[in-house]
């Protein structure tokens, strides 16, 4: 399986399947089949990982 990036309207990345994620920090998330949010709004407090705010940030994107 491959991984699956889909574009969330007004929301977050969703990926999907096998995935190597590095933060900033170099903090390092890998997973063969699991599906994880990536924040595009940019104000979520556990970046990468979308925790939501962006509904209450009003973030707007197709």
């Amino acid at each position: 399986m491959t991984c699956q990036i889909r574009c969330q309207k007004n929301g977050p990345y969703e990926l999907r399947g096998p995935v190597r994620i590095e933060d900033a920090s170099e903090n390092v998330t890998e997973t063969e089949s699991m599906t994880h949010h990536l924040c595009r709004c940019g104000a979520s407090q556990i970046k990468p990982f979308c925790d939501g705010t962006h509904e209450t940030a009003g973030f707007r994107s197709e």
